[in-house]
């Protein structure tokens, strides 16, 4: 890929792990041995149709709850083989095994929080971006790695569209976008994908501007996710490794931050007027 072209190749999905083959199987039989269809058995798990159908064919990692709402809408049976089934999965290949603990409650997330000074969250990422993050992989991704990663991020972001009634913030340094990684026409294409992104009911985007003396994020880069039990995790990663943060006090100190940071960024308004500035400018 080349700074001045951005590669519309669209990656194939990611390969399918047999574990997520199997389950997306078993819950299929299952629903219809109940005479469910999806959009009747959707609602009772409290899942969309479209999500309950990737997740039968193998495209979704299930939530960790669905066995337990499964036996109440398949019965109790139901409910243990699925609950056994999911006990054995493994990922699909695409997500790197340091991430996939994180990427299992960012799928079920009611909320999520994400502050990046390094670059564009993964989630609101377009595939030239993504192509070029990876294309500067070191060690070097075989063809093969490359695609299956481009693919799996691709994947993920499905997340926005399918969960509408989640709350997504995403707070980002203006320097990440300012350092055109890729090049002019990827920064073009970045630019107008966060524009689109954040003019969703559900998605905030912020852009942290360059010169902010009151900074509450010298400690970097963190993700803050709400489950719908209610309950918060933090995660933190760098150098292809990450940390799962549980602690209350931790992630109540991440929040705090958090929140103080969304005070310190620009607005929303204001936001997607200084992207529309730089995308004026490029």
């Amino acid at each position: 890929m080349t700074a001045n072209h951005e590669s519309t190749t669209a990656g194939s999905e990611p390969e399918l792990s047999d574990g997520l083959k199997t389950f997306g199987a078993v819950i299929k039989a299952l629903r219809e041995a109940a005479g469910l269809t999806q959009e009747e058995f959707a609602p009772r798990v409290q899942y969309s149709p479209a999500y309950i159908a990737k997740i039968e064919q193998g495209k979704r990692f299930p939530p960790e709850n669905l066995p337990e709402r499964a036996s109440e809408a398949l019965g109790a049976v139901a409910g243990k083989v699925l609950a056994a089934a999911a006990r054995s999965l493994r990922r699909r290949a695409g997500l790197a095994s340091w991430f996939q603990q994180w990427a299992g409650i960012e799928e079920e997330a009611i909320t999520l929080y994400a502050y990046e000074c390094r670059g564009v969250p993964g989630l609101l990422q377009t595939e030239g971006y993504i192509r070029a993050v990876f294309d500067r992989r070191l060690p070097p991704l075989a063809e093969d790695q490359f695609e299956q990663q481009v693919a799996a991020r691709l994947a993920r972001q499905d997340l926005l569209p399918e969960r509408p009634n989640s709350s997504f913030s995403f707070l980002i340094e203006q320097a990440v976008i300012e350092r055109q990684l890729g090049g002019t026409q990827v920064t073009s294409t970045l630019i107008d994908n966060l524009l689109t992104q954040g003019g969703r009911r559900n998605v905030e985007v912020l852009v942290m501007p360059l010169r902010q003396p009151d900074h509450s994020g010298i400690d970097g880069q963190m993700y803050l996710a709400e489950t719908p039990s209610n309950s918060w995790f933090g995660y933190v990663e760098g150098h292809d490794s990450s940390t799962l943060l549980t602690d209350p006090k931790v992630v109540s100190a991440m929040l705090q931050r958090y929140g103080k940071m969304r005070s310190q960024a620009l607005s929303h308004e204001a936001s997607a007027g200084l992207l529309k500035q730089m995308l004026g400018a490029l």
